[in-house]
């Protein structure tokens, strides 16, 4: 395993170095295709085990994602682009991928909406996202989640197909 992040707090391991791409439209693509590559623009190109260890509750959470997972990169609205950066970001692949994988499997780390934040600060922080732009990033997800009521096991939100 390879660590990642470890901390008083939390560690973060992968199996092996994290491999992602970015998907292009092709012109024998149908309609549709072309529209999922739009929507998930990024793939994971391996599969990918990942262990998280929640020190404070002495917990571990192993999950897998898998290859040819695909995402929309970080959420941010483009108003604030300037101040944060892109979407497509370089330093945001890994930590959006990660996080969008627990948005979309509550379960992975028992509905723990807050540990599941403080693993996407911490990749953020690895990837070399600034102090101020983490804690931004940090506190709007944070709280856009507890809007979505993330900490409901009821609430997990069904994953789309994404794959392809």
């Amino acid at each position: 395993m390879i660590e990642w992040y470890k901390d008083k707090d939390l560690a973060i391991f992968f199996d092996k170095r994290p491999s992602v791409s970015v998907r292009y439209a092709l012109p024998s693509m149908s309609a549709a295709d072309k529209n999922a590559v739009a929507k998930y623009p990024f793939e994971n190109k391996l599969s990918l085990k990942v262990v998280l260890f929640n020190h404070q509750k002495q917990k571990k959470y192993e999950f897998v994602i898998p290859k040819c997972y695909c995402w929309d990169g970080a959420t941010i609205p483009r108003l604030f682009w300037r101040l944060i950066g892109s979407k497509t970001d370089s330093r945001f692949l890994i930590p959006s991928m990660i996080h969008d994988v627990l948005c979309e499997n509550h379960n992975y780390v028992d509905n723990d909406r807050y540990f599941s934040t403080c693993v996407f600060e911490r990749l953020l922080y690895i990837s070399g996202v600034s102090a101020f732009n983490r804690w931004l990033i940090f506190h709007s997800v944070d709280n856009y989640q507890k809007f979505c009521n993330w900490d409901e096991p009821n609430n997990s939100k069904k994953s789309e197909s994404k794959v392809g």
